[in-house]
C-alpha cells in the first residue's frame, strides 16, 4: 500500500477546480488579514524566513502583489534583487550588523535589568564596548520582540513586593453577618497578612469600625510583631476611609510606614483579599454565628489552623508558620499518620504522629 506522503492541503488543491482554488485563495487571504490585524506594528523577518518567502514568491510572478501582506510588494522585489546580486543593499548611514556576542549581551542586559536604551548603552560602556549606538540597541531589542519604552526603567509592583516581602504586610477590612439579640448585624474585622510567609493576624470584631477601634487593633498587631527579627516595615492598604490619620500615626510611631494603593487597583491587594475569601468560604459561611464572642472564637480557631496547619501553594505547600519542610521519606506506614480536627471538627488535617 502506497504511503500517504502528501499534505492534506496539497491533496485538496490537486483535486480542486480553478473556481474552487480561487475560493481557497480568497479565504486564506481574508484569514491572513485577520491574523495580521492581531499583531501591532511591523513584522520583522529573519534571514531564513525571508529566503523561504523569496523562493515561494518568485514562482508566483506578479500574482505576489495580490497575495503578499507581510510587506509591501516593492519591499519583496527589493529582497529578490538583493538575493540575486548576493549582497544586501548598503545601509545609507554606514551601519553594520553587530557581532552575535554583542547582540546577545544587549539582549541579556535588557532581560536581566529591564533597562531602556540609554541605560543599556551605559552598561556596555562600563565594560568597554563603545561602537554601538542607541538606534542599534533599539533595533536589536525590536528584532527580538523585546518591547522597549519609557516604562522599562521604572520599578514594577512585583519587584517592589519581592524586595520588601519579608517585612511587608497588607491590611484590609472584611465583614460578616451575625445573629444578635437585636437581630442580624454586620460585624467588621481587620486582617493583616505578611506577603512573604502568608501569616495572618485577624483583629477582634466590632459592629462600629470607627477610628478608635481601628487604632486599637493596629496596636494589637504591632504588639504581636514589633519585637520579631523580621518586624513589619511597611503596611499597605487601600483607600478605605476607615484608614484614618490616627491609623497612620500609630504605625509611624513604631517606625512602620504605610503605602496607600492607587485608586481602582484591587489586584495590588489581592493576597489579603484572597485570604478573606478563604476564611469566608471555608469557615464563616458554614456557621450560624451568634454575636461577637462566637464570631471572635471561630475566627481565632480558624486563623490558628490557617497559620500552623493549612498548606499554602506559595509556600511550597507549607503552612505560613512552618519554616522547614518535614524530612522526606520513601515509605510511610498508615499507622504513623493521624487525622486531627480543627475549628470544632470543621476541617481535618493529616499529620504524622509524634515520635
Amino acid at each position: 500500500m502506497t504511503a500517504k506522503i502528501f499534505h492534506p492541503l496539497l491533496a485538496l488543491i490537486a483535486s480542486a477546480s480553478s473556481n474552487e482554488l480561487a475560493k481557497y485563495v480568497e479565504f486564506l487571504k481574508e484569514e491572513n488579514k485577520i491574523l495580521r490585524a492581531r499583531i501591532p506594528g511591523q513584522v520583522h523577518t529573519k534571514p531564513d524566513e525571508r529566503s523561504r518567502l523569496i523562493k515561494l514568491g518568485k514562482a508566483l510572478g506578479q500574482a505576489i502583489e495580490e497575495l503578499i501582506t507581510l510587506v509591501a510588494p516593492s519591499t519583496f522585489y527589493r529582497w529578490c534583487r538583493e538575493a540575486d546580486s548576493g549582497k544586501k543593499k548598503p545601509n545609507p548611514k554606514g551601519g553594520q550588523r553587530k557581532p552575535r556576542e554583542i547582540r546577545e549581551f544587549v539582549i541579556e542586559i535588557a532581560k536581566t535589568t529591564g533597562f531602556g536604551y540609554t541605560r543599556i548603552i551605559g552598561e556596555l560602556r562600563k565594560v568597554g564596548i563603545k561602537g554601538i549606538s542607541r538606534q542599534t540597541v533599539r533595533n536589536i531589542l525590536k528584532e527580538e520582540g523585546i518591547v522597549p519604552g519609557p516604562d522599562r526603567t521604572s520599578d514594577c509592583w512585583d519587584n517592589f513586593v519581592k524586595r520588601h516581602a519579608e517585612t511587608l504586610w497588607a491590611v484590609d477590612f472584611f465583614s460578616v453577618k451575625t445573629v444578635t439579640i437585636n437581630g442580624l448585624r454586620e460585624m467588621y474585622l481587620m486582617a493583616f497578612l505578611c506577603l512573604s510567609s502568608r501569616e495572618v493576624i485577624v483583629s477582634s470584631s466590632t459592629e462600629h469600625p470607627n477610628s478608635t477601634w481601628v487604632v486599637e487593633q493596629t496596636k494589637e498587631f504591632l504588639d504581636q510583631t514589633i519585637n520579631r527579627e523580621q518586624k513589619p516595615s511597611i503596611v499597605m492598604h487601600d483607600r478605605d476611609t476607615k484608614f484614618t490619620k490616627d491609623f497612620t500615626a500609630t504605625l509611624k510611631a513604631k517606625g512602620v510606614r504605610t503605602n496607600v494603593l492607587p485608586i481602582a487597583s484591587p489586584n495590588l491587594n489581592g493576597r489579603v483579599e484572597r485570604f478573606v475569601q478563604s476564611i469566608k468560604y471555608e469557615c464563616l459561611f458554614k456557621f450560624i454565628l451568634f454575636g461577637k464572642r462566637h464570631l471572635d472564637h471561630v475566627v481565632s480557631e480558624w486563623v490558628q489552623y490557617y497559620n500552623t496547619r493549612r498548606s499554602h501553594m506559595e509556600r511550597d505547600h507549607l503552612p505560613p508558620l512552618r519554616k522547614r519542610a518535614p524530612k522526606a521519606v520513601r515509605k510511610l506506614s498508615r499507622d504513623k499518620i493521624e487525622v486531627r480536627s480543627y475549628v470544632g471538627g470543621l476541617v481535618n488535617s493529616f499529620e504524622r504522629k509524634a515520635a
